[in-house]
C-alpha cells in the first residue's frame, strides 16, 4: 500500500504534517516503538508509530529521525497523547531528512492504525501470490517449467510467513519449504484429515498437534475433479493428498482461503504428473501378472521381467530377486447408501494405497516411488517389488578394481516384512477406513526365477487371507506366518499339481458328473471331520450307511483306504492343491 491511502482513511485520524512530496512511498510493514535506537528492529518500509516516550528534549528529535531514514522507512506517525501537538523540532528533523510525519489524533489507538496497515500489505501481497500461483499453475500445466510445488510454498513462506506441506494419505511428506515436517506429525495430521473427510466436514480442516495449530487443505486430482454428491467419498479419501498449513485458517478472509485453494489446484496437477509416470509400471506390472495367472511358461515370464528390471532398477546389472504383495481394501455393505452394497471397485484403491504404502518413508529421493509395479485384477491390487540379490561371496580371484556382480550392501536385509510396512501407516490409515472399511495385505518370500512367481503370488494371496482373519482396520501377514502345508503348496510346479491331483481326484469327478454322487463334496467334508463317520454324517445330513457306502465308492475309483493316514494326507493335498 502507499502512504496517501493513510489519508485517505478517515477512521485512522492521521494529519499529514510534512513530507507530501514522499506520500508516493510504498508500505511494507508496521512498527510501534519508543526506543532511542530502533534500528535492530527496522527491514525497511515500516510505517513506523511513537508516543515519544524517548524524546526528553528538543536535541533528542534529529538524531532520532536520522536512524529511521537510514534504515528506509516509509513514514512516521506521532501521537498527540502524551505531549498534546507534535514538537517543531520534529517535524523540521523529518523535512530535513525527507521523512513524512503524520500526527496521529490522540482518540485513535496505534492498534487501529497497525491492524489496517497489516490487513492491506497482507491482502496486497496475497494478490500478488495469487497471481504468481496462477502463472505457476499455468507452466505446469503445459509443461514441467513450473519447477513444481516446493516453489509455490516457498512463496508462502516468503511472503506470508507461512509454512506449508504437501503430504501423502498416510503423512508420508511429498514436498515442503524449510524444515521438514516430522514424520509422527505428518502422520498425526493425515489421520485428522481423513477422519475429517470420512465424517463429512467442511474443508479446511483445523487441528492441534504438539500444541501447534494446523489448517488441511484437500488436493484433489484434477483430471478427477470434485466429486459430484453421487459418488462416494470412500473412492478417493485414500489416495487424495492434502497441504497442511501451520496456521488456523478460522479467521481468514475469503481472499486468503481463495489463494490457498488455487495452491491446492496447482499440487494437483503436479499429482497428475506423478500418476501418469506410473503408467508405464503399471502396465509392467499387468503383463507380467496376466503371463503369471494364465500359467504361461517361464520363458516368457523371464523375458517380460527382463523388460521390467532396468524400469524399476536402473543401473542393477544382474537379474533382481522378486517379492510380491497382495492388498485388498474392502467396505462393509450393510453401511452403503441405501443399504445395497458398497458398490465401490476395491481394485483401484487398494492399487494406489498400495503405491504409497510400498515407499520408504525414509527415502526423501524424488524418484522413491519409481522402483514400485502395482497392477490390480477385481477388488485385488499385486506389486511386483523388484530387491536387489543376496551379496554374492568375495571372489579372491576377482582383479583389483572390478566391481563385483552385485550391488546390494552386505548385511542389509532389503526384503520386505508385513509389520514393517503397516507400522508408520496403520494410525491414519485407520482413521481413513473408519467403522466400515478394511486394508488387509500379504507378503510373499522372496524368489529369484520366473518359475517362483506363481508360488510367490499365492503365497501372498494365502498370507493376505491369514490377515483378513485378524481383528482390526488395517492387517498384514507374512510367508513366515503361513502353516506348512500352505507355505510350500503354493511352489509346487504346475506340471506336478495337474498330474498329482488329476490321478487322485479325475476318477470322482466323472463319477459325479455321470451319478450326481457328490463324492468330491463327502471327501471334503469327511477330511474336515477328522474321518469321524458320526460327526460327518451329521454335517452332510446322511446316514451312516449312505457315508460308509460313498466313502467305499472313492476308496474303490483311486485304489486309497481312508483309514490309512497317507492317504488321507494324499486327498487332503489334492483337494488343496486342486
Amino acid at each position: 500500500m502507499r502512504l496517501r491511502a493513510l489519508l485517505e482513511t478517515d477512521a485512522l485520524g492521521l494529519r499529514l504534517l510534512g513530507g507530501d512530496e514522499e506520500l508516493d512511498r510504498t508500505v511494507r510493514g508496521v512498527m510501534t516503538t519508543d526506543l532511542r535506537d530502533p534500528s535492530r528492529y527496522l527491514t525497511g518500509g515500516e510505517l513506523v508509530l511513537t508516543g515519544l516516550a524517548w524524546r526528553r528534549d528538543a536535541g533528542d528529535a534529529e538524531p532520532f529521525v536520522r536512524i529511521l531514514a537510514a534504515a528506509g522507512v516509509a513514514g512516521l506517525a506521532a501521537g498527540e497523547a502524551e505531549l498534546g501537538d507534535i514538537p517543531d523540532d520534529l517535524v523540521e528533523a523529518c523535512a530535513q531528512h525527507r521523512l513524512p510525519l503524520f500526527a496521529v489524533h490522540e482518540t485513535v489507538a496505534f492498534a487501529t492504525i497497525t491492524e489496517y496497515v497489516v490487513r492491506q500489505v497482507s491482502g496486497e501481497r496475497a494478490g500478488d501470490l495469487a497471481a504468481v500461483v496462477d502463472r505457476h499453475r499455468r507452466l505446469m500445466t503445459s509443461g514441467p517449467a513450473g519447477g513444481g510445488p516446493d516453489v509455490v510454498l516457498d512463496l508462502l513462506g516468503s511472503d506470508l510467513d507461512l509454512h506449508a506441506w504437501v503430504l501423502s494419505p498416510t503423512g508420508r511428506q511429498i514436498a515442503g519449504a524449510g524444515a521438514p515436517l516430522p514424520g509422527p506429525v505428518g502422520a498425526e495430521l493425515a489421520g485428522h484429515h481423513l477422519a475429517a473427510v470420512r465424517s463429512g466436514r467442511r474443508a479446511p480442516h483445523r487441528v492441534a498437534v504438539g500444541g501447534t495449530a494446523y489448517s488441511l487443505f484437500p488436493i484433489r486430482n484434477n483430471s478427477r475433479g470434485a466429486l459430484p454428491a453421487s459418488r462416494d467419498v470412500r473412492e478417493s479419501v485414500l489416495s487424495d493428498w492434502l497441504l497442511a498449513v501451520e496456521a488456523d485458517a478460522g479467521d481468514w478472509p475469503a481472499a486468503r482461503l481463495d489463494l490457498l485453494q488455487g495452491v491446492t489446484q496447482l499440487i494437483a496437477v503436479e499429482r497428475e504428473r506423478r500418476d501418469a509416470a506410473r503408467t508405464v509400471r503399471r502396465r509392467l506390472a499387468q503383463e507380467v501378472l496376466e503371463l503369471v495367472q494364465a500359467g504361461a511358461a517361464p520363458a516368457e515370464i523371464a523375458a517380460r521381467l527382463r523388460v521390467a528390471a532396468p524400469v524399476l532398477l536402473p543401473g542393477l546389472g544382474t537379474a533382481p530377486h522378486w517379492q510380491v504383495v497382495v492388498a485388498r481394501v474392502e467396505w462393509a455393505e450393510q453401511d452403503a447408501p441405501g443399504g445395497a452394497g458398497s458398490g465401490i471397485a476395491g481394485g483401484p484403491v487398494a492399487q494406489a494405497l498400495l503405491e504409497e504404502i510400498l515407499v520408504d518413508p525414509a527415502v526423501t529421493r524424488p524418484d522413491s516411488a519409481d522402483r514400485i509395479a502395482v497392477a490390480h485384477t477385481g477388488d485385488e491390487a499385486i506389486a511386483l517389488v523388484p530387491l536387489p540379490a543376496a551379496p554374492a561371496p568375495a571372489d579372491p580371484d576377482r582383479a583389483d578394481g572390478e566391481a563385483p556382480a552385485e550391488q546390494a550392501v552386505p548385511g542389509e536385509d532389503p526384503a520386505l516384512h508385513a509389520d514393517a510396512l503397516l507400522a508408520a501407516v496403520r494410525a491414519p490409515l485407520s482413521a481413513g477406513l473408519a467403522d466400515d472399511g478394511r486394508l488387509t495385505l500379504g507378503v510373499s518370500a522372496s524368489v529369484h526365477s520366473p518359475e517362483g512367481l506363481r508360488g510367490a503370488l499365492e503365497e501372498a494371496r494365502h498370507a493376505r487371507r491369514v490377515a483378513a482373519a485378524r481383528p482390526g482396520r488395517v492387517c498384514a501377514a507374512g510367508h513366515h506366518e503361513l502353516a506348512s502345508h500352505v507355505l510350500l503348496l503354493p511352489f509346487v510346479p504346475d506340471d506336478v499339481r495337474r498330474a498329482f491331483t488329476a490321478r487322485l481326484l479325475d476318477p470322482l469327478r466323472d463319477y459325479d458328473r455321470r451319478h450326481r454322487a457328490e463324492l468330491i463334496p463327502t471327501l471334503e467334508a469327511f477330511l474336515d471331520c477328522d474321518g469321524s463317520w458320526t460327526r460327518c454324517a451329521s454335517r452332510l445330513h446322511l446316514h451312516v450307511n449312505t457315508l460308509r457306502y460313498r466313502v467305499g465308492r472313492i476308496e474303490q475309483l483311486t485304489g486309497r483306504d481312508l483309514s490309512r493316514l497317507e492317504d488321507k494326507l494324499d486327498f487332503f493335498l489334492a483337494l488343496r492343491m486342486s
